[in-house]
C-alpha cells in the first residue's frame, strides 16, 4: 500500500478586526475630533485618542486568545450621542443601524477618526470590503498614530491580497496599543508575517520572531513559523519552532501534527508514531490524526495496529475517501480477504467506473481463491484503463488458474507493452503455450524464464527443465 504523507493543517487563523464596544466621545462646541477635544482629567491623552473596542476573543493561531479592551469617554454632545448610539447598536451586532448613524456622525465632523474607525469595523460586518477599507483608510488619514486603526486596515488589505496591506501593518509594529501593549504588538508582528509569507518568506520568518520575543510564552509564533520553515522544505528548523512551541503549550495539537508531518516526510516512522499517539490522545474525536497514526502504523508493518486506527479515522470522518481505500488495501496486506471483499464491495458502488478499486476487489477474491469471479474483475480493471500493466499480469495469473490459457497470453502479451518482462511472466507464458501443446514458444519461454530466475523459483526451475526435455527435439 502505497504510503500518503499527510499535508499539514491550515494553522493560521485568519486574524479578525479589532471591534468598537460602547464610545462616548467629548466634543467642543464645534464638532471638533476627539483627541483635540478631550478635556477629562480621569482619561490620559493616549486613551482619550484611540479607537475603542469592545471585549473581544480573536484568535491569532489555533491555540492562543486574545482579549483588548478599550476606555469609555464621557458625553457632552449631541453628535457623541449619536455616536454612542451607533456603537449600541454594534454590541447588539445591530449593524444596520449602526451604518446610518455613523454616517449622520460624519455628515458633522468628516475629521472623526473614531467613527471612521467604527464605520469600517461596521461595513465588514456588513460584507461590504470595499467601503469598509475605504473607512479605515479615512481613519488612518485622519489619525495616522493609532495602532488599531493600522492594523485593521492593514488586515482588511491582506484579506484581497493588496500590496499596501504590509506597510500599515508595519506602520502597527511601530505603535503603541491603547491597552495590553505586549498583546496587541504580538498580534500586528504575527499579522504582518502572515501578510508576507508568500512574497518574503525570510522576513516574515523575521516578524514571527519579533512577536515570540514580545510574547516569549506564547506557543502561536513558533507555530507559524514552524508552518512557514515546513512550506519552505526547511525541515530542521521548522522541528526546532514546533518543539519550542509544544515546551510552551503542550496541548498544542498543531504542534504535533507538524512534528509527526515533519518525520512522514523523512520516514523517521517511529518519531512520527509517538506524536500521533499523543495527538490522538489529545483529540480522540478528530479522525485525521487516526487516519494518519494508522498509515505511519502500516508504514511501519504494524498492520494490526493500523487496522483499528484506520477504522476509527474512517467512522469519524466518513467523507474521506482516501482513508476507506487504504483501510481496504490495508485488510488485503494484513490477509484480512474477506474484510477487504467487502471495503473494495462498497467503494465500487461509490465508484462504479475506478479501475483501482476493481482491481482491488479482484486481488481479494484472488486470495480466497474465488478465480473466475476475480478474473471477472481485473478484466473490469484493464476494460476501464487500458494501460493498466499490473491488472494485465493480475488477469493472466487468474485466467491461467481458470485453464483459460489463451485468455492468459493475451494478457501477458498486454501486460508486456507497459511493463518489463520478468521471470514469472515468461513462466506462465511457457506454461499457457504448453498446455496448449504449441511447444515452440512454450520452450522458448522456458529458456528465458530459466535465463532470468537465477535460483529463486527452484521448483518452477525444475518444472521448465524437465518440459523442455519432454518436449524439446532431441539433437
Amino acid at each position: 500500500m502505497e504510503l500518503r504523507v499527510p499535508m499539514a493543517a491550515a494553522r493560521f487563523a485568519v486574524h479578525r478586526l479589532l471591534a468598537p464596544a460602547v464610545l462616548v466621545l467629548a466634543f467642543d462646541g464645534c464638532h471638533s475630533a476627539l483627541a483635540q477635544s478631550t478635556n477629562q482629567s480621569s482619561q490620559s491623552s493616549d486613551q482619550s485618542g484611540s479607537p475603542s473596542a469592545q471585549t473581544v476573543h480573536e484568535r491569532t493561531g489555533p491555540y492562543s486568545s486574545r482579549t483588548i479592551r478599550h476606555i469609555k469617554v464621557p458625553v457632552e454632545s449631541s453628535a457623541s450621542q449619536e455616536l454612542t448610539q451607533a456603537e449600541d447598536a454594534i454590541q447588539k451586532q445591530d449593524y444596520s443601524s449602526a451604518e446610518p448613524l455613523l454616517h449622520k456622525v460624519l455628515d458633522h465632523d468628516p475629521a472623526n477618526y473614531v467613527a471612521w474607525f467604527d464605520l469600517g469595523f461596521v461595513e465588514n460586518a456588513l460584507g461590504k470590503l470595499d467601503d469598509s477599507i475605504a473607512a479605515y483608510r479615512k481613519s488612518v488619514a485622519t489619525k495616522p498614530d493609532v495602532f488599531e486603526s493600522n492594523l485593521n486596515l492593514g488586515l482588511q488589505l491582506a484579506k484581497t491580497n493588496q500590496p499596501d496591506a504590509e506597510r500599515f501593518l508595519r506602520a502597527a509594529t511601530k505603535l503603541k496599543p491603547s491597552s495590553q501593549a505586549a498583546e496587541g504588538q504580538s498580534r500586528a508582528w504575527l499579522s504582518l508575517a502572515h501578510a508576507m509569507e508568500k512574497s518574503k518568506p525570510e522576513e516574515a520568518l523575521a516578524a514571527y520572531r519579533q512577536a515570540a520575543t514580545v510574547q516569549p510564552k506564547d506557543a502561536e509564533p513558533h507555530l507559524s513559523a514552524g508552518l512557514l520553515l515546513e512550506n519552505e522544505n526547511q525541515l530542521a528548523d521548522a522541528e526546532q519552532e514546533y518543539k519550542q512551541a509544544l515546551a510552551l503549550d503542550p496541548k498544542a495539537s498543531d504542534a504535533l501534527t507538524g512534528l509527526a508531518n515533519i518525520y512522514m516526510r523523512g520516514r523517521r516512522f517511529r518519531e512520527a508514531e509517538e506524536f500521533l499517539r499523543k495527538l490522538v490522545a489529545l483529540r480522540p474525536d478528530q479522525g485525521a490524526g487516526h487516519i494518519q497514526l494508522g498509515r505511519v502504523l502500516a508504514a511501519e508493518g504494524k498492520n494490526e495496529e493500523a487496522i483499528p486506527e484506520l477504522q476509527a479515522g474512517a467512522k469519524l470522518s466518513p467523507q474521506d475517501v482516501s482513508a476507506q481505500r487504504e483501510l481496504a488495501d490495508l485488510y488485503t496486506a494484513a490477509g484480512k480477504n474477506n474484510l477487504a471483499e467487502s471495503a473494495h464491495r462498497a467503494l465500487i458502488a461509490a465508484s462504479p467506473s475506478d479501475a483501482e478499486l476493481h482491481r482491488g476487489l479482484g486481488q481479494a477474491l484472488m486470495r480466497q481463491k474465488k478465480f473466475p469471479e476475480a478474473q471477472n474483475e481485473f478484466f473490469t480493471a484493464v476494460k476501464l484503463k487500458p494501460d493498466f500493466g499490473e491488472a494485465y499480469g493480475d488477469l493472466a495469473f487468474t485466467a491461467n488458474e481458470n485453464k483459460n490459457y489463451p485468455l492468459t497470453i493475451k494478457a501477458l502479451d498486454a501486460r508486456a507493452k507497459f511493463l518489463p518482462e520478468i521471470a514469472v511472466t515468461y513462466f506462465l507464458r511457457a506454461s499457457a503455450y504448453d498446455h496448449l501443446r504449441e511447444y515452440k514458444p512454450a520452450a522458448a519461454n522456458y529458456h528465458l524464464f530459466l535465463n532470468s530466475a537465477n535460483g529463486k523459483y527452484p521448483d518452477q526451475e525444475w518444472q521448465a527443465r524437465h518440459r523442455l526435455i519432454a518436449i524439446e527435439p532431441r539433437k
